[in-house]
């Protein structure tokens, strides 16, 4: 399986990208969030990568995060969605407001992406509302993305397993103005047990 790619962009014409990796030309099929961030052709980049493989077909996906590549597989997951909505999804909207899309049940705000119709955002809303959808991540490559210590604590609770509305709620109820992430995770934790 190829997961990361890392050579010079030769080819980007939406949705498709070449990338050259030691001589071998690598085609991509990505969203639009990740052409909006690629460098001039002939500079070196660095993808995250999806594999397919299909009874008729082989394609490559490349993203410029993590979370990017997450989120297209977990909208995969619903039933009824494939690729090309998963696409279309990243295309349409950030991968931190598509999870308060969802966990605000924003079905109308969902229907304004491409291909996706009331009944299709209502079965995304159902069957990703308790899933720990990822946030917007770094780039690879990238330096640490700046967050407050609020947004750290929610995140790294998500990560241990808390549902998003839960670890924000569990944040919110015991951060002070001040606290580390780690300050408000450990009182977070602790209150939970109690």
């Amino acid at each position: 399986m190829i997961g990361r790619l890392k050579g010079t962009l030769i080819h980007k014409q939406p949705p498709w990208l070449v990338v050259d990796v030691h001589g071998v030309g690598y085609e991509l099929e990505a969203p639009m969030s990740t052409f909006y961030e690629l460098p001039e052709i002939g500079k070196e980049v660095q993808l995250f990568t999806h594999y397919a493989q299909k009874e008729d077909s082989v394609s490559l996906y490349g993203f410029l995060t993590d979370s990017e590549r997450q989120l297209f597989r977990d909208v995969q997951r619903v039933s009824g969605i494939g690729a090309k909505i998963a696409l279309a999804v990243l295309s349409g909207v950030s991968v931190g407001d598509f999870a308060r899309l969802i966990q605000s049940s924003d079905v109308a705000a969902l229907t304004r992406v491409p291909g996706i119709g009331k009944k299709t955002a209502e079965r995304m809303v159902v069957e990703l509302r308790d899933r720990s959808l990822p946030t917007a991540g770094p780039a690879l490559g990238a330096g640490p993305v700046a967050h407050d210590a609020l947004s750290e604590a929610i995140i790294a609770l998500q990560q241990l397993g808390y549902k998003p509305v839960e670890a924000e709620r569990m944040a919110k109820a015991v951060s002070a103005e001040g606290d580390s992430p780690e300050s408000i995770i450990r009182k977070a934790l602790q209150q939970a047990l109690r």
